[in-house]
């Protein structure tokens, strides 16, 4: 299992690194959008020198690889180095493809949520594409925050330095791609809207718990709490399901128990069994 897992996440930084250079030469580089990271370096310098923008981001890339094998440890500085040279691979093939975008609007629409969907694959592999990309990540690990808003701010800088090369409006073209990326990132990363936690505060648990176990098929916890008006003691029940089981919920709940009061939320990524493990013991989801 532990060899499938990871083989599994090389292949993940292998396809996501994939669309990160697809994502450079398709939508970024033909809009001139410096959106961020090495690849907004690259393009600054390919505007001012026509540097090739696979060499440059290779050589920029092997000093910060450096500091991603001193800071996050070997076995993400490997996952890393494939990054590293893959992107700039991909970059090199298809320098000469012939579907490109150059209108900046789509560019940073398109470009921001091909790069994010990368990125967010290859940090699903525990790995990364090199560049800001390996920064961003050692800032996650010592700040705690999520891999998007990283990316947001090491990217941010890049891109207002940018003003100085191109226009105004394209630096502002810019920042929305990042930040589409940023939102991209985490919901490939965290699946934000697939699951959604149900809380529903009761004084009939028996015919609610029936419906959720025999209707649903879905486990859920029991809290004792108390009425904030009534001074009555009630059950909030949570359970967590997928977005088609919360909507026949919901239906279930207002036809059999319009009375109680059910919140949805949005769950990230679960962990547990029926979401990250079989749903039954001994058998497949």
């Amino acid at each position: 299992m532990k060899i499938n897992r990871t083989l599994l996440e090389y292949f993940y930084i292998i396809a996501g690194a994939t669309l990160v250079g697809l994502s450079y030469n398709m939508f970024l580089l033909p809009s001139r959008l410096a959106a961020g990271g090495i690849s907004g370096i690259s393009t600054i310098l390919f505007e001012m020198y026509a540097l090739s923008p696979a060499l440059t981001q290779l050589a920029i890339n092997i000093p910060i690889f450096i500091i991603g094998w001193i800071a996050m440890g070997k076995d993400f500085s490997w996952k890393t180095l494939l990054g590293t040279f893959w992107v700039p691979f991909v970059i090199f093939l298809s320098a000469n493809i012939p579907i490109t975008v150059t209108n900046p609007l789509l560019g940073a629409l398109y470009g921001g949520i091909v790069l994010g969907v990368g990125l967010g694959v290859v940090y699903k592999g525990n790995g990364s594409t090199g560049g800001t990309a390996a920064i961003a990540q050692i800032v996650k690990k010592f700040t705690g925050i999520s891999s998007g808003y990283s990316q947001l701010i090491v990217d941010g800088f890049v891109v207002v330095a940018s003003i100085i090369v191109f226009s105004l409006e394209l630096t502002l073209f810019a920042l929305m791609a990042i930040y589409v990326t940023s939102k991209v990132i985490d919901r490939v990363q965290l699946r934000t809207s697939a699951s959604k936690l149900v809380m529903i505060i009761t004084e009939n648990e028996e015919k609610i718990e029936s419906l959720i176990r025999d209707k649903i098929d879905r486990g859920l916890t029991k809290v004792r709490s108390v009425g904030g008006f009534t001074n009555q003691d009630k059950t909030m029940i949570l359970c967590v399901v997928e977005q088609p089981e919360a909507v026949k919920l919901k239906k279930l709940l207002q036809q059999d128990e319009p009375s109680s009061f059910v919140i949805f939320l949005n769950a990230s990524e679960i962990l547990g069994r029926g979401f990250s493990l079989d749903r039954y013991y001994g058998q497949k989801l």
